[in-house]
């Protein structure tokens, strides 16, 4: 199993990033899919999450209303859309496969990480 993610950067505080996170290996049309996140000292934290059909999305309380979650089974990928930055959300961002959503806590799979740091 591979979790590709990919999209970060250098963003100013208000600005946007979309991150994504292609997977292989794995039956992603039927695998609840996550982002989490690790900011410098800190554990790591749940972020946002999407179950296998996209009917279902969960958010963190400190990014619902600025972050969307979306996912193409037909593409094997997944998406973070992160608008209205803030220097808190400075994190290395992981993808996470779960068997479910009720399993997000503890996901089966995690990708390799990439890195958004706002600026102030």
């Amino acid at each position: 199993v591979q979790l590709q993610a990919s999209g970060g950067g250098l963003v100013q505080a208000g600005g946007s990033l979309r991150l994504s996170c292609a997977a292989s290996g794995l039956p992603f049309s039927r695998t609840a899919m996550g982002w989490f996140r690790q900011a410098p000292g800190k554990e790591r934290e749940f972020v946002a999450s999407i179950t296998y059909s996209a009917d279902w999305t969960y958010y963190s309380d400190s990014v619902k209303g600025r972050f969307t979650i979306s996912r193409d089974n037909t593409k094997n990928l997944v998406d973070l859309q992160m608008n209205s930055l803030k220097v808190e959300d400075t994190a290395v961002y992981y993808c996470a496969a779960a068997s479910s959503i009720a399993t997000m806590s503890n996901p089966k799979y995690w990708g390799q990480g990439t890195l958004v740091t706002v600026s102030s």
